[in-house]
């Protein structure tokens, strides 16, 4: 069941105790630690681009040399979609009840879209919180075993009871909180303007596996979905959850808490989306703060473009409160669209005297009025429209992956098409109003690219909103190669490869790799590369080295780094779908379709 996190004020206390954990947990010896020094030099080999059927069928992983010993070269695989671990099948779907789901032909219906996987120091314990991306989504608990040589291994499997926060959705990808939690996403929120009711929702394709969740489907609410979830696990493995109402309501990518403990970067996936930020009153408490939404300040339209951000508060709110409106508790109604907006449809692309004129979350135009007392239920149950109303910008296009770089004191964040609402009205170079029309078109790029970016932002300290990492600038910092007769593909990839063989292909999740210094680029991508690449980004000669691919059809999920799990380092990687996204054709049915959930690695550890 869901339940508040333990006494907050204890583990405020705690943070410090918790942070060390990570750094150091189970070793009984300061000095050892101690010795553990704060950074090293990697030089990873690389491995090729796959070219042929068997290579395209194969999991790569590159070998890296750390003072002149070689470690890695291996994918080492926690458990595959469908393996079964103490009587249960890793990726299993289940109901409210906690039955097991069933496909039409009586097969237990296993999930292939395994996400995010943490790996949580707790206590002398390892253990390892397992998402995945489906409807209903699903997680799971492993215990770890971690040998002499540093090799993981899962020890034992629970599946995590999702009923006290509604049932999981979408579980896209996830963080790690300084105070080791696991912090989860819901991506893609059901659009509540028009999946009221369970029949709403049986009639959206998207939507509709989530109703097998319930006994009946009347007890369908579209506000359950698209909020963070926060996973503590203790020593004896039991599991609080907690969805943050607080934060607010997005198509969560993911959260990332930065090390003040309490300015959370949160990114929203999808079309004509926002940039978010959260700071909580206090550290270490997700449970009440104020949502800011960036605004793009555009100073650059060139390439990938540049711009200041300036940030639009959307006020503060707190978990109980918030909750109180999705369940209808504590006098409160069981809050739905119409109590928070009235709406009107727009005439001759002009909203009526009172209405603001939004373009946001793939809607196209729309005119909306906040009904009077709702201001802070709007800005947490359609944080996106609110945000819209308040100024922010609501342009950015398939918002991926963020992740923080210690040594620069920047931020990155993957933008896997720069394309639609970026461009000043137009799609890809073409003619058109959809993704502008409406809206205050702030960001007007001179070209597109399809692609994609990784964006570096600048990060300073601002005592007026609370936070040390506020971002004030944000620009391209390595892009995709669309494939062109100035830039053409290399000889041999010019088939089901658009982006150049050798850049980034539509980045998806980014890790900073502190000690190391390297930024680590993840892909999901269709007809960008046939097949899906983890790259390692280095900041002084500015080149990328392919660390990892993927077979056929996969997607590079979470890519997540560990800097010091008991004097080792790890970058987890989970390899999603596998001839699900393109070339199903290739799939021979042998099993080969399931998703692997793991890591590269163990490396030396470098301290946090």
């Amino acid at each position: 069941m869901e339940t508040m996190m333990k006494s907050r004020l204890v583990q405020a206390m705690m943070i410090a105790a918790a942070a060390a954990a990570v750094t150091g947990c189970g070793s009984d010896d300061d000095d050892d630690n101690n010795n553990i020094p704060a950074t090293r030099e990697i030089s990873f080999a690389g491995v090729a681009a796959p070219a042929t059927d068997a290579e395209k069928r194969a999991i790569f992983a590159s070998t890296a040399t750390v003072e002149d010993k070689t470690y890695g070269g291996e994918y080492r695989t926690f458990l595959r979609s469908g393996e079964v671990q103490d009587g249960k099948q890793f990726g299993q779907l289940i109901d409210k009840a906690g039955t097991v789901l069933k496909a039409e032909d009586g097969s237990v219906r296993i999930s292939d879209s395994n996400e995010f996987t943490s790996i949580l120091p707790v206590g002398k314990k390892l253990f390892s919180v397992s998402q995945f991306e489906d409807r209903p989504g699903a997680m799971f608990l492993m215990e770890l075993n971690q040998d002499d040589n540093g090799v993981l291994s899962v020890k034992s499997l629970e599946q995590i009871d999702q009923s006290g926060v509604d049932g999981g959705w979408v579980h896209c990808a996830g963080s790690v909180t300084p105070w080791t939690t696991h912090l989860a996403s819901e991506e893609y929120e059901p659009d509540a303007s028009v999946q009221i009711t369970g029949a709403d929702a049986a009639e959206n394709g998207y939507s509709a596996p989530m109703l097998d969740y319930y006994a009946d489907i009347s007890e369908w609410n579209p506000y359950y979905y698209g909020w963070n979830i926060e996973i503590a696990v203790d020593e004896a493995a039991d599991v609080t959850s907690t969805k943050h109402y607080a934060m607010g309501r997005l198509a969560y990518e993911l959260s990332y808490v930065m090390p003040d403990q309490k300015t959370v970067y949160m990114t929203d996936d999808g079309t004509n989306v926002g940039l978010y930020m959260f700071v909580a009153d206090n550290a270490g408490d997700l449970t009440a703060g104020t949502t800011y939404a960036a605004v793009w300040k555009q100073t650059s339209a060139a390439g990938a473009g540049e711009a200041k951000l300036e940030w639009v508060s959307l006020g503060h709110a707190t978990n109980a409160a918030m909750k109180d409106y999705v369940h209808g508790t504590n006098g409160k109604p069981k809050v739905k669209f119409a109590d928070i907006f009235d709406a009107v449809e727009p005439e001759s692309n002009v909203c009526p005297v009172g209405y603001t004129s939004i373009n946001a979350g793939g809607n196209g135009q729309e005119c909306l009025k906040v009904k009077a007392g709702m201001e802070t239920v709007a800005s947490r149950f359609e944080t996106r429209r609110y945000a819209a109303m308040m100024g922010a910008t609501t342009e950015f296009r398939k918002e991926e992956g963020v992740t923080f770089d210690s040594k620069r004191n920047k931020l990155y964040i993957a933008m896997s098409s720069v394309e639609r609402g970026m461009e000043d009205f137009k799609k890809n170079g073409s003619a058109k109003n959809s993704y502008d029309i409406g809206g205050p078109n702030h960001i007007r790029l001179d070209s597109y690219n399809k692609c994609g970016t990784v964006y570096e932002l600048d990060l300073f300290s601002v005592p007026s909103m609370g936070s040390q990492y506020v971002a004030t600038t944000m620009k391209g910092l390595v892009s995709g190669r669309p494939v062109s007769e100035q830039d053409p593909q290399v000889a041999g990839f010019e088939d089901n490869n658009s982006c150049h063989i050798d850049g980034i292909a539509n980045p998806d999740n980014v890790t900073y790799m502190s000690g190391y210094d390297k930024l680590i680029i993840g892909e999901d991508t269709g007809s960008g590369h046939q097949n899906d690449v983890i790259w390692a980004y280095d900041f002084e000669d500015k080149s990328l080295t392919r660390i990892q691919t993927t077979p056929y059809g996969a997607e590079t999920t979470s890519p997540y780094w560990y800097p010091n799990i008991n004097g080792w380092a790890y970058l987890t990687s989970v390899v999603q779908h596998p001839y699900g996204e393109s070339d199903s054709d290739k799939d021979t049915g042998a099993g080969e379709a399931r998703a692997y959930t793991g890591y590269i690695g163990p490396f030396p550890a470098v301290k946090q």
